[in-house]
């Protein structure tokens, strides 16, 4: 069984609420006021350590398992001696990067606005990343990685936020994300839902889809009429939730006990279940669905900047990213990487059309992502404060 995250990866009640007001003060209009530092201009000699702040999974020495060990190479071939911290939340990884104790995160994109803005990451120059060139497009320059087109970060893997269905329920696959909305009332107690703020913006593709007439372009973007609307859906939606889940773990068991029946999921997810013989699947409704790229980003104030870009090709090469990504259950960053790998086509890797019909997550700020300059949007903050309302 792969190694998965542990914890959720989205955010908890400890927002870190200052974050986010500076970040809405600068907004992303780029310039000396979004990030902090200048990108380097070339390398020099290795430090001989680099510090890591990381998801679960994501750098593993074989300490955890002596057959899962992507780093000796690394250590080996750089000179770089790496020690790791993990984190469980992006709220974590936020607030330990303010404390300028490490030279490289692994950032999910409800957390990469925040650290740009906080000016805690530089840019990155990715004429010093060889292998930055073989990542896939549709991955790179994103809102959740970029300011301006100027990149904060090298693209890692990723991933979508799937609707699964238990095959007995439903002999035949369903389309839409309805049947954990509006049709929820036919499942009741049995659906289940991600435990995240974050969360708000799956109503949001809902609709997109089925309320054109909100208007809503990007489910991160939205106005005050919008997000209330979302946030209707969802209350609406919690008297048939039987549980929110953010272990995966609970997961697995939910849908092996038929405790759940329908609800939000990760593809590894239904690789473990399946492997277990249980009578689940899952499917990209036809409204698309959020889902997550991450980022490796470098401090604004690393000590160890020529090790922390030696980390961050490194971990973007074919076989090191193959790896590390089967590791923890998502989609590599390249082609290339596939060719270490038996599962991308489960995996929909390098599939454009796919993975253009996936939402990544994006830290909700008062200017909005969608372009609009007319209306202020909702913040991360008041998302906060709305789940826990949803939830009751």
């Amino acid at each position: 069984m792969m190694r998965m995250r542990t914890a959720a990866r989205g955010a908890t009640v400890g927002l870190a609420i200052a974050s986010v007001a500076l970040l809405t003060a600068c907004g992303t209009s780029g310039g000396s006021g979004s990030g902090g530092g200048e990108a380097a201009e070339e390398l020099g000699e290795m430090e001989g350590q680099v510090s890591i702040l990381a998801w679960p999974g994501y750098v593993e020495d074989g300490s955890n398992d002596p057959e899962v060990d992507w780093v000796t190479p690394f250590e080996e071939d750089t000179g770089c001696e790496v020690t790791v911290k993990t984190f469980g939340t992006s709220d974590e990884a936020v607030n330990l990067m303010k404390t300028g104790e490490y030279d490289v995160v692994s950032a999910s994109g409800d957390a990469t606005l925040r650290l740009i803005a906080a000016g805690d990451v530089a840019p990155v120059n990715t004429d010093l990343i060889p292998n930055y060139a073989n990542i896939y497009d549709f991955l790179k320059e994103k809102e959740w990685n970029s300011v301006d087109g100027v990149p904060y970060g090298v693209p890692h893997g990723y991933g979508a936020n799937l609707l699964m269905y238990n095959t007995t329920v439903f002999p035949e696959a369903p389309t839409s994300w309805d049947v954990v909305f509006d049709k929820a009332g036919d499942y009741t107690g049995k659906v289940t839902a991600y435990d995240s703020p974050i969360y708000i913006a799956d109503a949001a593709v809902y609709l997109m889809a089925h309320q054109p007439e909100l208007g809503i372009e990007n489910p991160y973007a939205l106005d005050e009429e919008q997000f209330q609307a979302a946030v209707d859906l969802l209350k609406e939606q919690r008297a048939h939730v039987g549980e929110y889940w953010s272990d995966y773990l609970k997961e697995i068991q939910a849908f092996t006990t038929g405790d759940s029946v329908v609800g939000t999921t990760w593809q590894v997810i239904q690789n473990v279940l399946a492997s277990e013989g249980a009578t689940t699947d899952v499917v990209l409704p036809e409204e698309g669905a959020t889902g997550w790229s991450d980022t490796w980003m470098i401090s604004s104030d690393a000590k160890n900047p020529n090790c922390a870009y030696a980390w961050l090709d490194y971990i973007a090469s074919p076989e090191a990213n193959a790896t590390a990504t089967a590791y923890f259950g998502e989609a590599p960053s390249s082609d290339e990487a596939c060719e270490y790998r038996d599962d991308c086509e489960a995996y929909h890797a390098g599939d454009a059309d796919y993975a253009s019909q996936i939402w990544y997550w994006t830290t909700p700020i008062e200017d909005c992502v969608d372009g609009r300059t007319d209306v202020q949007c909702v913040d991360y903050a008041a998302w906060t404060e709305a789940w826990q309302e949803i939830k009751g």
